[in-house]
């Protein structure tokens, strides 16, 4: 058996059965309280990529028929498939894209001249390597002369670096924030810096200064003068002193910040430091302060071992300073680092003037004065000590690409945050699951900026019980990526019309049907921009003649066509308009549009719509915008079958539609858009799916339900990670 099951009568005891029967590296699947104390189930490391699931002990049937087959424990089901997930991640994270062989500098293809420009400026061959992987084929041949590549290169370092969003963010959250790192970084400067530009905003009663650093000769006289002129108090903290002895000192004050003793990142004594800052009532915020003028190796070793400390003392180091940018002569090695290992750039400091020499972290510019320094012409690129072993670097590797991609979506795709949260809320308890949507909703749809909506049909899809969510439109007409359930809107087409244009200033309306005179007339009354989708035996007044759509188009010549996505391929839309009236003698336009394959001319489908004469031909594109939103449904039917088979029942409907729904947005939304950023973004999120899918939509659609799953399985393991059961 690869999953055993370990009973004790506490945490303490049971983890020690587990660590004599399996060793140190023994995973933990599942754990629950039971009437005896606590139940674990637990298997060996290395059996996980060996585990067949209908090998897992299934308990007896208590039943009294004989007949009656067994009914399997939901702890060994959930254990089941947190394990498949972890196998499918340990497929994920292993993969791993061939770099670009290093060629000579006067190699003329395009991959080549972008490696060799970011290992001369000092980026390590493994960062540039996976950049380049996804190098679209429209760059691949570019001319030496073209300044597309090297833009593209630009956007792609830039997505890759975080960045503090806004200055007043870091003020305004109240609290205590430590800065550390090796000595002679530059930690006490730093501190009068950030202590200068937070009394600019708040003055000075707000904030104190606490030094721990008594070993340095003068190191307290140096804060204490900073303090006198900033007419800020200031502390000592002994080294050995609990911060909670502070705190009855520090009453009143909203930002306090801790300038540490410097040590160098292979000080035993580092973890006991971090220990002592986290060890009070309060919580104490991390951040790493790094030597733009250090080596690359160095820089390496001082984050993984102040983060390998923080964690060791159940905090998070995920914030950095970078200091020194005035003396380094190459700013790639440090930001390569950042990169790779995640962390978030909050200031970078250029001088010892204070605060003038310090300035928020801007992707734009860190990443122009990388790629503007001096190249070097022996490539020295910056690489991983020997301490970091192979294989974990291809899984920050993939932990970089499935985060940066998650960063462009929510850059790129309106809503795409509510639709992360939407996620969230899936994986908690089905009893607080309906609760916490209301709540999610009610602040969405208060903020939601979006300008029109995708109207879909009254009535479920075929062979489903739900019906398709009406999807919202931004200001450039892209499908927002958190739709709107169909029955939590009011009932008829006027009220439901209104309820969005008031309170949401909703203008674009795509019905799926013609309403009622009284529902068109009401649109008109109110200038809002609508198209209707309507069948061939719509009746219309044409030139005092009655006629159906398709009467009205039987021997019309198509001679305006433009190109549209639909069904996963690209088609062209040729089309025809024709002034016609209602029957309340409304000028309207009536249109005929056939979807014809490019290359053959064969016709592969026919629409007709109806809008208002007032708005002219300009029209079109809300026509291309609806035709392609016919294709949401059938993607939102091949989620929602994927997160049923994955969720064993246990998220409600309502939640699972959404979730749906909200990935066939964001997929149909990349499938439609061709600018280079998008065609990046699609190329990393196929990438990550790991195989080849013959329709980019539903590859598109099956690579973000994997990054949500990988997204939340990392998370999953996070916790129990941190809950203490590994």
């Amino acid at each position: 058996m690869s999953v055993r099951r370990f009973v004790g009568a506490n945490s303490r005891d049971v983890m020690r059965q587990v660590r004599e029967t399996l060793g140190d590296d023994a995973l933990i699947l599942a754990n629950r309280r039971t009437e005896g104390g606590v139940e674990i189930l637990a298997m060996a490391d290395e059996a996980v990529d060996h585990f067949d699931p209908s090998s897992a002990p299934v308990p007896p049937d208590t039943s009294s028929s004989v007949f009656s087959l067994p009914v399997k424990d939901p702890l060994e089901a959930m254990s089941e498939r947190l394990l498949r997930e972890m196998q499918d991640m340990r497929e994920l994270l292993t993969r791993r894209q061939p770099a670009p062989a290093v060629e000579p500098e006067h190699a003329s293809d395009t991959p080549t001249r972008l490696y060799h420009l970011l290992l001369s400026v000092g980026f390590s061959e493994e960062l540039s390597g996976e950049i380049l992987a996804g190098l679209p084929a429209s760059l691949t041949e570019a001319g030496v002369d073209s300044d597309q590549p090297l833009a593209w290169l630009r956007e792609q370092l830039m997505a890759r670096l975080a960045v503090l969003t806004e200055e007043s963010s870091f003020f305004e959250q109240a609290g205590i924030v430590a800065l550390v790192g090796p000595t002679g970084v530059g930690k006490t400067t730093t501190t009068a810096k950030l202590a200068a530009r937070f009394v600019m905003r708040h003055g000075t009663r707000p904030v104190a200064l606490v030094t721990t650093d008594s070993f340095r000769i003068g190191a307290h006289e140096q804060l204490r003068i900073y303090a006198r002129l900033l007419d800020t108090p200031m502390y000592a903290l002994d080294l050995e002193q609990p911060i909670d002895d502070l705190l009855g000192r520090l009453q009143g004050k909203q930002w306090v910040i801790i300038d540490t003793v410097g040590m160098s990142q292979r000080d035993q004594r580092v973890i006991e430091q971090i220990a002592q800052l986290q060890g009070g009532r309060s919580t104490v915020r991390l951040v790493l302060l790094l030597n733009a003028a250090s080596q690359p190796e160095t820089l390496e070793e001082v984050v993984l071992r102040y983060r390998q400390a923080a964690r060791a003392a159940g905090a998070e180091l995920d914030d950095c300073i970078i200091t020194k940018q005035d003396e380094a002569g190459r700013l790639a090695p440090v930001l390569d680092i950042v990169m790779r290992h995640g962390m978030r750039v909050l200031f970078g400091s250029h001088g010892q003037q204070v605060p003038e020499d310090m300035a928020v972290a801007t992707p734009a510019g860190l990443i122009d004065q990388a790629l503007s320094s001096q190249p070097s012409p022996t490539h020295r690129s910056a690489a991983a000590p020997v301490s970091l072993p192979r294989w974990s670097r291809d899984v920050l590797g993939q932990g970089r690409r499935l985060s940066s991609v998650l960063t462009r979506l929510r850059q790129r795709v309106a809503g795409f945050a509510h639709l992360e949260s939407i996620w969230d809320i899936a994986a908690l308890p089905g009893g607080i699951q309906d609760e916490r949507l209301d709540r999610l909703l009610d602040d969405v749809r208060s903020a939601d900026h979006a300008l029109g909506m995708a109207w879909s049909a009254r009535r479920n899809e075929r062979g489903c019980d739900w019906s398709m969510p009406d999807v919202g439109l931004d200001a450039d007409g892209a499908w927002v990526a958190l739709p709107h359930l169909q029955h939590r809107h009011p009932a008829g087409w006027q009220p439901r019309l209104a309820a969005q244009s008031d309170a949401h200033g909703i203008a674009v309306h795509l019905l799926p049907s013609l309403p009622e005179p009284d529902v068109l007339a009401w649109l008109e009354a109110q200038h809002l921009t609508w198209v209707s989708l309507v069948s061939a035996s719509q009746r219309v007044y044409f030139q005092g003649e009655r006629y159906t759509q398709r009467q009205l188009f039987i021997d019309s010549t198509l001679t305006h066509h433009i190109s549209v996505r639909f069904r996963g391929q690209t088609m062209q839309l040729w089309s025809a308009y024709a002034e016609v009236q209602d029957t309340a003698g409304n000028a309207l336009l009536a249109w005929y549009g056939e979807i014809r394959d490019p290359e053959s001319a064969k016709r592969v489908g026919r629409r007709y719509w109806l809008t208002p004469a007032r708005l002219g031909t300009d029209v079109i594109t809300l026509l291309v915008t609806q035709l392609q939103s016919e294709g949401l449904a059938a993607l939102t039917k091949r989620a929602w079958q994927q997160l049923k088979d994955a969720d064993s029942g246990d998220v409600s409907t309502e939640i699972r539609l959404l979730m749906a729904s909200g990935a066939a947005a964001v997929a149909g939304h990349l499938d439609t858009i061709d600018d280079d950023d998008a065609l990046a973004l699609r190329t990393d999120l196929v990438r990550l799916l790991g195989t080849q899918r013959k329709r980019r939509d539903t590859a598109l659609l099956d690579g973000l339900v994997h990054v949500f799953m990988a997204r939340d399985a990392i998370r999953q393991l996070s916790s129990v990670s941190r809950e203490g059961l590994l």
